[in-house]
């Protein structure tokens, strides 16, 4: 993607330059045991990588996230000479992520990297291939398996395994296989406890607002390069394609749990709540191969994503790690995951598991012993660093989630979202808070006078708070939009993190150019709406529905649906929707008697769709126009609403 002319990205300044160059002179750069292991049991690399959709649209390109110079597979790789626009460790993960190929893993276990954000792992089986993690999209999907057949054979898959409830682990799965062979019972589809609902749930209820977020948080509107998108710390990009759902028909229900799937013995541990509310993880027990699949990366994750999502639980989330290692830390000769590389040999596996173990609980225990001290979740931010054991750890630096912004979210799953100081419980809001800001400052000319002073200052932080007040102020104040612009540049430049940088950057480019398109992560797309239960459904239409305008509508309306035998009468009273299943009101309003399919149809293509219906999938009987009422008080989210402006 290429920036307006009035939004070009600018070069880092003097501070900028002193700041990253300090950084890089405190980083281990001599341990270069990652370098070896992102190479090691390469099969084939692609020349080129770019994935197209049916209509010829690129949904994922390493070129538009590879950086200049040669890539740790091309080896004679310096990781530490990056340029001043990007952090050093930041630059240093981008390199070892940049690594697109078909990778042997143990004995009949490979890994396609570098296809989307995340990994695909191919397990041979007697008959087959099991998939484990299908990526984000369909058509990324397709082109890891076309790889790993071009070099091991046509071997059809047997299986697929989800490993956790988030997007870029099963979204491609219509890429390996077809959803009428899982119908059939020839494929399984297995999943940790809870999947579905967890899948379908974290981004539909607030979809809108978290894929708003996520073209923020992954770069999905920055340009690629060394002044825009580099790097999201667990993986060069996200793709942009097709986005599918095959519900699981196998469990996993408990720890210890052993399955054998196509002939190869898996044990499982389930870890829910930790990096995510469903998941596992699981032992190859005859090829000594333990997938953690995201509770222990090579960053530290994030208690609680930017993109928003039910705040995780580090306390969990240590324990887990501490039970992998009694569990398989001693029987496991590789360890990989959902991102990034593996890592060999059972002593730096154990060193590992042992660490990330600690780093979430230290994250948790201090953030506990802060807040019973009496600070609130700013100041805990400001004062806790990680240990130097921890901190001078590759795995454990903060190029995804970060200290700040984690020990904030452990503070909010105990104590919520307030400080306990009585001037915080009833805020203005930022419009009229920065009105009275700037009116503070001596008006807007002398408050852009002293951000501008900050800014030349190399007070980065201050500059962008004090630039924001007058943006929100006067959202067309064109020299308070580009001093922020700026302002945020800088700290993105700064930024360890690849989602900060990327935040950072995507807001400047905002502030500069007005909300851009991009193509984000359909996370809630088709198939995960058609996955919906009806009552998640229904509880995803109550969120739209416009309060104020149906505070006084009263209207009952009848839900018939012939295919499923199911009965729900929904009711919309004093502003809020409520629905019961199994009732058939007679007082009602309306009845529509219907198919599953033809309620997916009117939700997701509108009520345009209803002639394009097979004749008997829907009938309304009752009072026309109260029904008109009821589609009326339905809001339309807004996927393109400001995050930087009112």
């Amino acid at each position: 993607m290429t920036p307006p002319p009035e939004a070009v990205p600018k070069p880092a300044t003097a501070e900028t330059r002193a700041a990253n160059a300090t950084a890089a002179g405190g980083l281990p750069f001599d341990d270069r045991r990652d370098l070896a292991d992102a190479r090691r049991g390469l099969v084939e690399a692609p020349n080129e990588l770019a994935i197209r959709d049916a209509d010829g649209a690129a949904v994922w390109e390493m070129s538009a996230a590879a950086l200049d110079g040669p890539t740790p597979a091309d080896g004679g790789v310096s990781l530490d000479d990056g340029p001043d626009t990007v952090h050093p460790a930041l630059w240093r993960q981008a390199r070892l992520n940049a690594t697109p190929g078909l990778y042997e893993v143990a004995a009949g276990v490979h890994q396609v990297r570098g296809f989307d954000i995340s990994n695909m792992t191919l397990i041979e089986g007697e008959r087959g291939v099991i998939v484990v993690d299908p990526l984000i999209s369909a058509e990324c999907a397709a082109a890891a398996l076309e790889l790993y057949r071009s070099r091991l054979g046509e071997r059809e898959v047997t299986a697929v395994v989800y490993t956790h409830s988030h997007v870029d682990h099963f979204g491609g799965v219509k890429g390996v296989v077809a959803e009428d062979r899982v119908h059939a019972g020839e494929v399984p589809v297995w999943a940790p406890r809870g999947f579905l609902e967890h899948a379908v749930n974290e981004n539909v209820y607030a979809g809108t607002a978290m894929a708003r977020r996520s073209s923020y948080m992954f770069g999905s509107i920055l340009p690629a390069g060394e002044r825009g998108r580099v790097d999201c710390g667990i993986g060069t990009a996200a793709s942009a394609g097709t986005v599918t759902l095959i519900p699981p028909t196998h469990q996993v229900g408990a720890t210890g749990q052993r399955e054998t799937i196509d002939g190869v013995e898996l044990n499982f541990q389930l870890v829910p709540e930790s990096e995510a509310p469903a998941e596992m993880n699981f032992l190859l027990p005859d090829r000594s191969a333990l997938c953690v699949a995201e509770i222990a990366t090579h960053t530290l994750h994030n208690v609680l994503t930017l993109r928003g999502a039910a705040v995780r639980d580090a306390l969990r989330w240590s324990k887990y790690l501490g039970e992998a290692l009694e569990l398989f830390g001693e029987r496991s000769d590789v360890v990989f995951h959902g991102h990034h590389w593996p890592t060999w040999g059972r002593e730096r596996i154990v060193e590992m598991l042992a660490r990330h173990r600690d780093l979430y609980r230290y994250i948790h225990d201090q953030t506990l012993r802060l807040m019973n001290a009496g600070l609130g979740p700013e100041e805990i931010a400001a004062e806790v660093e990680l240990p130097p054991s921890l901190a001078g750890d590759w795995s454990c630096r903060e190029l995804y989630g970060t200290v700040s912004h984690n020990v904030r979210a452990v503070y909010q799953r105990y104590l919520g979202f307030f400080d306990g100081n009585p001037a915080h419980l009833d805020p203005l809001p930022p419009v009229e808070a920065g009105r009275r800001y700037v009116e503070l400052a001596g008006g807007p000319d002398l408050a852009l006078e002293r951000a501008r002073a900050a800014l030349a200052e190399g007070d980065y932080r201050w500059a962008a708070e004090l630039s924001s007040h007058l943006v929100f102020a006067d959202p067309a104040n064109r020299d308070a939009r580009e001093l922020e612009a700026d302002a945020l540049e800088q700290l993105g430049y700064h930024s360890e993190s690849g989602i900060w940088r990327n935040y950072y950057l995507a807001g400047a480019l905002e502030l500069r150019a007005g909300v851009q398109g991009g193509r984000d992560i359909e996370s809630s797309g088709r198939d995960v709406a058609r996955a919906l239960p009806l009552e998640m459904l229904f509880d995803a239409m109550g969120a739209r529905v416009n309060g104020p305008r149906a505070a006084t509508s009263s209207i009952v309306v009848n839900w018939r649906f012939t295919d499923l035998d199911e009965d729900w009468a929904m009711t919309i009273a004093n502003g809020a929707l409520s629905t019961v299943c199994g009732r058939h009101d007679p007082g009602a309003d309306a009845t529509l008697t219907l198919t599953r399919r033809a309620l997916d149809t009117l939700l997701l293509d509108g009520p345009e769709a209803a002639g394009t219906i097979p004749r008997g999938g829907l009938e309304v009987s009752g009072d026309g126009e109260k029904l008109g009422e009821l589609l009326g008080l339905f809001d339309p989210p807004n996927p393109r609403f400001e995050l930087v402006a009112p």
